[in-house]
């Protein structure tokens, strides 16, 4: 199994966001929406925006459920279109997941799916980042989970048929 790092002080996260070539990443998820919704974005060492993607798919079981399939569809997209080798999340118990599978039975076949993906990387690494600095991927994840039909959506750019992020 792979042992991937995690990083979880302040110090890493400012280290890790300020570096840049990161895949941040989110997942949404409501009791009542018809949708769960996935967010990423993909920013180069100068913090530029390089890539993202929204996707929605029938609701899951739980916001859990939703972050653990956004993990593995960032995976299999930055393994597709990027030499990124970080993820970033806010989501702490995805993280605690990813070090310590054998504590999440009941996730073992999503975990198993993400160990394979993890595979493929050179020095995969999930980082903690805090939520404030996790706005895009999150607003993409929302639009996704509350879009009206199916979407799948990767580019460089926010299409001009999805809404706008607010201005932060």
């Amino acid at each position: 199994m792979i042992s991937p790092a995690v990083h979880a002080n302040n110090n890493d996260e400012d280290q890790v966001l300020s570096l840049g070539n990161i895949c941040l990443l989110d997942g949404s998820w409501t009791a009542s929406d018809r949708y769960s919704g996935c967010g990423w974005v993909w920013m180069d060492s100068g913090e530029d925006t390089q890539l993202m993607g929204t996707q929605n798919f029938p609701r899951c079981e739980s916001a859990l459920h939703s972050e653990v399939e956004e993990l593995r569809w960032a995976m299999e997209n930055m393994l597709q279109h990027s030499p990124c080798q970080s993820v970033g999340t806010d989501c702490k118990e995805l993280i605690a997941m990813i070090k310590k599978p054998q504590e999440s039975p009941s996730f073992a076949i999503e975990l198993e799916k993400i160990e394979t993906l993890q595979i493929c990387f050179l020095d995969f690494k999930i980082t903690h980042v805090p939520r404030v600095r996790n706005q895009f991927s999150d607003f993409l994840a929302k639009t996704a989970r509350t879009f009206r039909r199916e979407l799948l959506f990767i580019g460089c750019s926010i299409p001009v048929w999805l809404p706008r992020p607010p201005q932060a």
